[in-house]
């Protein structure tokens, strides 16, 4: 007997206008949510503007880089970032990629991918470098045992 599989029951729904990218650094996985809104940024659910100097502006660059490009329209969008894992650092460069990914994508505009990739390269493609796994019998991934011949 053959069952009928129903397509709708295998799709995830979406809702309209709402997209989700993720980004990588290291151990740390960020994964932003853009939908229609007012312009709101948050981070785990904390306004970007609880964030220390330094890292706010890490984290606005890609928005003031899309603020020279697609204008008024930035303002019509609500970010919001979840991010985990690896270091405080990482996770900074990992919801940057995130929320610059997720713009270039919500939009589809070249002109803002291209202003990405002229500004930072990174603001668009993933650093693949990861930790060297530890071998077996050493102590750490390039360390080797020593000798003494005494």
């Amino acid at each position: 007997m053959i069952k009928k599989i129903n397509k709708n029951s295998l799709r995830k729904k979406q809702e309209e206008g709402v997209l989700t990218v993720s980004g990588k650094r290291k151990r740390a996985l960020a994964k932003a949510t853009i939908r229609s809104g007012t312009g709101s940024v948050r981070i785990n659910n904390k306004p970007i503007e609880t964030f220390s100097f330094l890292r706010r502006l890490s984290l606005l660059e890609p928005l003031r880089i899309a603020q020279d490009v697609i204008k008024d329209k930035l303002k019509t969008f609500d970010i919001s970032v979840n991010v985990h894992g690896g270091g405080i650092e990482c996770q900074m460069e990992a919801s940057r990629l995130a929320i610059a990914r997720a713009l270039v994508a919500i939009t589809k505009d070249a002109d803002l991918k291209k202003a990405y990739l002229n500004y930072d390269r990174y603001l668009l493609v993933a650093d693949v470098r990861r930790k060297e796994t530890r071998k077996p019998g050493d102590s750490k991934a390039r360390a080797k045992r020593q000798k003494s011949y005494r």
